[in-house]
């Protein structure tokens, strides 16, 4: 979008300088499961002043003194945890980027999580994408005047804290088999903290420990990256380790209620120019006669799963727990990013960071390039120039 930037990217462009992108990406880690794109995107200071102003704003929605009241029936009552802490220590925010009325860039947000996204391999990426094409060190993937350097630090006073790295572990249900085992094994060599499965902790009275070198290791830190809707009703996973749901003496980075609490269901309470008008299904006097503008998501899913885009009358009457459900305005994504072949899609996720005691930090960015009809892998798997990527600014 940075003019100058796409037009010298593309023109030296070639398979040969991607192929050896993808070979050093994944040097020394596991093989990636996801398309990562050509390409990462070049975003001017217009739009980039705009996303944080649109960041800004929900930031202030989650700071609200009544958001836990607001938010209270975003958790399912099977999955509460108790000892939830004060706030979330990671938020992200989908925008597409649109135009607005005057034609300029704005970006529209589509979803928010208080959930870890890739913030390890991010930065990574990031790094790769400059050695490999020779950007210019003038351009960065970071906000307020942080380096690489800062950035590690402060993921790791958010993650590690006072704690040693082996007392911290990053778990998920089969950590080494997931879509985003890169982002773990990166964050493990940037902090040293562990890569655990689920099974692989085991509970004595409220303490959870692993075992290493044949010894009990006490963990006193879960880097948390088991969504609770992976485990639906399968909850016999728990039998050979521990419940969540139970009183424990661990900490959560980030608590998993927050992971409900910050999401979809977030989006009614969002008035702002950069948020589409958002109703929960129950709450919604009457059916909109122009449907064809709207997107209908189920709340208690992710990755995309159950959303239903050309929405019908029959549909919505169709729905036995509109409680469940939100009726979103669409947000009609304008391809700006060129490729060689024509304009492509683009959303930009924006990623926070909230150490104990102190204010979210706008921190990294994920972009994601998209030619299907929506923004997500089983969406655009017959194109090139989409996938996973990154957004460079100008320090």
């Amino acid at each position: 979008m940075i003019s100058s930037y796409r037009a010298s990217f593309n023109e030296h462009f070639s398979e040969e300088k991607y192929n050896g992108f993808l070979e050093n990406l994944e040097k020394g880690f596991a093989k990636i499961p996801f398309r990562v794109a050509e390409t990462p995107i070049f975003l001017p200071a217009a739009l980039k002043e705009k996303l944080i102003a649109a960041g800004a704003e929900i930031v202030t929605l989650i700071q609200q003194p009544d958001f836990k009241q607001l938010t209270e029936k975003a958790i399912p009552e099977q999955w509460q945890v108790p000892a939830e802490n004060t706030h979330p220590h990671f938020l992200t925010f989908d925008f597409g980027i649109c135009k607005d009325e005057q034609g300029e860039l704005t970006p529209k947000l589509i979803e928010m999580q208080g959930f870890p996204s890739l913030y390890g391999f991010q930065s990574h990426l990031a790094e790769t994408y400059q050695t490999a094409y020779s950007l210019s060190e003038g351009l960065t993937p970071y906000f307020n005047g942080m380096d690489q350097a800062a950035y590690i630090a402060l993921l790791k006073e958010v993650i590690v804290g006072d704690h040693q790295p082996h007392e911290v572990a990053l778990m998920d249900i089969d950590a080494p088999n997931q879509k985003t085992a890169i982002d773990f094994l990166v964050t493990e060599q940037y902090l040293g903290i562990k890569i655990l499965s689920l099974e692989d902790l085991k509970k004595e009275g409220k303490q959870l420990y692993y075992i290493q070198d044949g010894q009990k290791v006490r963990l006193k830190r879960i880097y948390n990256r088991l969504i609770f809707d992976e485990i639906g009703d399968n909850t016999g996973l728990f039998k050979n380790s521990f419940d969540p749901r139970e009183e424990l003496d661990i900490e959560w980075i980030t608590h998993p209620n927050w992971f409900y609490r910050i999401s979809k269901y977030t989006m009614p309470f969002l008035k702002s120019e950069f948020a589409p008008e958002t109703f929960f299904l129950h709450e919604l006097n009457a059916i909109p006669t122009d449907l064809e503008n709207y997107v209908l998501k189920p709340l208690f899913s992710f990755a995309g799963m159950g959303v239903i885009i050309d929405v019908k009358k029959e549909d919505i009457e169709a729905i036995t727990d509109p409680e469940n459900w939100i009726l979103q305005r669409k947000v009609n994504y304008e391809p700006v990013v060129q490729a060689p072949d024509g304009g492509v899609k683009v959303e930009i996720r924006l990623m926070y960071l909230w150490p104990e005691g102190k204010e979210p930090v706008l921190c990294i960015n994920l972009a994601r390039l998209s030619r299907g009809k929506m923004i997500g892998v089983r969406y655009n798997k017959d194109f090139d120039w989409v996938g996973g990527t990154v957004g460079l600014m100008e320090k």
